[in-house]
């Protein structure tokens, strides 16, 4: 269900789809629908969004902010999916988070909760 003034839809750049689809598929298990040669929509990552086909020069942007309640293991995952760890984990108040560039170059963070 749509909601007015909700944030319902990402959209990020990627000189390559194939990789970043495998990476997000591979770490995050998300799911791809192709629309053409140079667009790929995302779902089952809990707001939906997009990869335009682009040979822009990525730079910061927002920051989007994923969650797991397993911080070193999803860590370790982006590592091995050839993702890069950009700022460690640390924490703050409520929880502990680090930051990651995906294989396009589009800085992430994940977060979890402080047990």
């Amino acid at each position: 269900m749509e909601v007015n003034n909700h944030i319902n839809y990402v959209e990020f750049y990627s000189p390559d789809l194939q990789i970043v689809k495998r990476f997000y598929s591979q770490v995050f298990e998300w799911v791809f629908t192709d629309f053409g040669l140079s667009y790929t929509a995302f779902s089952e990552s809990g707001i939906a969004g997009g990869f335009e086909l682009s040979d822009k020069p990525i730079s910061k942007g927002a920051l989007v902010i994923l969650y797991h309640s397993e911080l070193e293991n999803i860590r370790e995952k982006i590592k091995t999916a050839g993702g890069s760890i950009v700022q460690d984990v640390f924490s703050f108040p409520g929880g502990k988070r680090f930051h990651f560039k995906d294989p396009a170059g589009n800085e992430l963070a994940v977060w979890t909760e402080t047990n």
